[in-house]
């Protein structure tokens, strides 16, 4: 699993290479750390190589989601595949982020 955290348009984006389970979890919440320093800037979570997400992977969307509304920030998930739409479908958390 690799993710990569870049600033473009004023926007921090993660980017997702691999699959996001319970065994890349614990590295990649080091490696998302930095948005927790979002201060204003919305969150982009760009999953177009990201082939398969577990629960712990979910958990840490959900982190990034709660830390930036905290600070008045909008999280946004692009790119997602088929497999990964249906678990966000299936646990609901389609209702809790915006989608581009």
């Amino acid at each position: 699993m690799n993710t990569k955290i870049t600033e473009q348009n004023n926007e921090l984006v993660a980017q997702f290479e691999g699959r996001l389970d319970t065994a890349a979890a614990p590295q990649t919440e080091k490696e998302l750390a930095p948005l927790a320093d979002c201060a204003g800037k919305n969150i982009v979570l760009d999953c177009n190589a990201l082939e398969y997400i577990s629960s712990s992977g979910l958990r840490l969307f959900l982190g990034v989601l709660k830390g930036a509304k905290a600070k008045g920030s909008h999280v946004y998930i692009t790119g997602m595949n088929d497999d990964i739409r249906n678990v966000f479908n299936m646990t609901g958390l389609t209702n809790l982020f915006e989608f581009r």
